[in-house]
């Protein structure tokens, strides 16, 4: 009875949502409804969490319009398609705990430029301006706002403002019924009255921009190309992407609520299943929904069938009351969008991100400003490589490298040395240096440990290279490691590698390096190094000692 009680609200909830999001994607209100409705229920049967709410949201509006303005419904549809195989694939190759470790400066800053993107998209309702057709840039919409500002429509822009104060005002007299369904019905109410009664006109409706359909989609048929393909992929692997952070963050944040555990990978699996199928019966991209996830759990939903009830609800309303959607206002919508673009803008995160590093400063700024001037695809491209190179020279960082020639204080080592113990100190041999590596041997450490060595010159004849604090060794560190000992060989200094872990050894073993230093010259620990560098230097002595002779 619970879910059976969540599932009638999210539906109502849903409705204006889905709606509004359709409108704001370039398509008709309709498809936004067939998305909640069949994306709802497969990944209510499908999903990894057991309150997920699925169906299209804020987040996708952005990408959603880009495509159908460039492309049309056609190439969304493919775009969608190929979107939901991705995703497939990501959850069968168990990438979902992976996509969790996307820098959260980029999904904040990326997820603020949409809002502002929404907010932008709703002005001209908001106020009820009369333009010429938008263009899909920020700053060439705000250019036309700014010269045609002198065409507001009162009556529609207090439509607008009451939605948003409706909206936000209902929380603070009741939690469980939406203040977006109130505000719909209320605005829906007052704007047909002021028309039928009060002689308004000019206040727009669904029914004046959209013919409703109030009847089941058909299949449609995917003209599939390799050239459309191709063209669709960046798009598609956008709608992956971002379908799949919003999808897993809502079911963490519903753990964190309902103290269960959602299954990551089968979480991906049901989005990509929903993505695959909705297009095919008119719809756009889906994923799971925070606000409507919230509130089914709040209304009581703890089960899959609260998530399937919700899309059975919006089928019937669909079929029975389709018809009254054409009265609702514009206005109102372009209200509902504007609380939602507000949510979503995270603005106090924002700013919290901008007092830390300059890095973190720098992705944020670059994904929020390309999100808003460009497109979201090219804002996750640059977005993440920024990412990846603040992480490397982090990384490259957090890498010591240390020269040592006369002594090893080992007790100072040990975490648990105090200073009743005796002190355990390895004195080096005459002719040897040691070079301790503190942190991943990657291709940045790795020239890293090249300029160390040259601006030491002079070497001993016996080297040992340290790797106890290694914890992994990359191609290029191997390469570079590999020509260490090569070029030591031909300068007759013997190399001795010390701290050798089983991981690290398994490495080696697949490059040159064991047959170039000698099997026995790879050492588990210091202590054999050292006796290693004391029996070369014993037998380089014996050598010496010959040729006297």
């Amino acid at each position: 009875m619970a879910d059976l009680m969540a599932g009638l609200i999210v539906g109502v909830v849903a409705l204006p949502l889905a709606i509004a999001f359709g409108i704001a994607s370039g398509v008709t209100p309709e498809k936004g409804i067939y998305t909640a409705i069949i994306a709802g229920f497969i990944i209510s049967f499908l999903g990894g969490s057991t309150v997920q709410i699925g169906g299209p949201t804020g987040a996708f509006i952005v990408i959603v319009y880009g495509i159908v303005e460039q492309y049309g419904v056609q190439g969304l549809t493919l775009a969608t398609v190929l979107a939901g195989g991705m995703l497939i694939l990501m959850g069968f190759l168990k990438l979902g705990t992976i996509i969790r470790f996307i820098p959260y400066p980029i999904v904040v800053g990326f997820t603020s430029g949409i809002a502002v993107t929404i907010f932008t998209t709703q002005i001209k309702d908001l106020f009820g301006l009369t333009t010429p057709k938008l263009p899909s840039e920020f700053l060439q919409k705000w250019t036309i706002y700014f010269q045609h500002f002198g065409t507001v429509h009162w009556w529609t822009m207090l439509i607008g403002f009451a939605s948003v104060a409706i909206i936000l005002l209902t929380p603070k007299m009741s939690k469980k019924i939406p203040g977006s369904l109130i505000a719909i019905i209320g605005m829906t109410v007052a704007a047909w009255l002021m028309k039928k009664y009060g002689g308004i006109s000019g206040i727009e409706t669904i029914g004046d921009r959209f013919m409703i359909n109030n009847q089941l989609p058909a299949m449609q048929q995917i003209s599939l190309n390799m050239e459309s393909v191709r063209l669709l992929f960046p798009a598609a692997f956008t709608i992956a992407i971002l379908g799949a952070i919003e999808s897993l963050l809502s079911a963490t944040v519903a753990d964190a609520v309902t103290g269960k555990q959602h299954n990551a990978n089968m979480e991906l699996v049901a989005q990509g299943a929903a993505n695959l199928i909705t297009p095919l019966f008119g719809g756009i991209p889906a994923t799971g929904a925070i606000a409507r996830t919230m509130t089914n759990i709040n209304n009581g939903g703890r089960t899959p069938v609260a998530g399937i009830i919700h899309a059975v609800v919006l089928l019937l309303i669909v079929l029975f009351l389709g018809d009254l959607t054409k009265h609702i206002p514009m206005a109102c919508l372009a209200g509902v969008l504007v609380v939602v673009a507000y949510n979503m803008s995270e603005w106090r995160t924002f700013v919290a991100l901008m007092k830390q590093s300059r890095s973190t400063l720098a992705i944020l700024l670059t994904t929020f400003l390309l999100t808003v001037i460009f497109d979201l695809t090219i804002a996750i491209e640059i977005g993440l490589l920024l990412a990846v190179f603040a992480f490397l020279k982090r990384m490259n960082e957090s890498t010591q490298i240390r020269h040592i020639t006369e002594k090893i204080e080992i007790t100072q080592e040990i975490e648990s040395y105090s200073a009743d113990q005796q002190e355990e100190v390895l004195f080096l041999p005459k002719g040897v240096e040691v070079y301790e590596i503190d942190g991943p041997f990657f291709f940045g450490v790795a020239n890293k440990f090249d300029e160390l060595m040259r601006e030491i010159g002079a070497h001993h004849p016996i080297r040992i290279i340290r790797m106890r604090k290694v914890p992994f060794i990359d191609a290029t560190g191997l390469n570079n490691l590999e020509t260490l000992c090569r070029n030591s060989r031909r300068e007759k200094i013997r190399i001795i590698l010390s701290g050798v872990s089983d991981t690290l050894r398994k490495n080696l073993n697949r490059s040159k390096i064991p047959e170039i230093v000698g099997q026995e010259n790879i050492c588990p620990n210091i202590r054999l190094a050292i006796e290693r560098a004391h029996a070369i230097e014993e037998e380089m002595m014996s050598k010496k000692e010959k040729l006297r002779c």
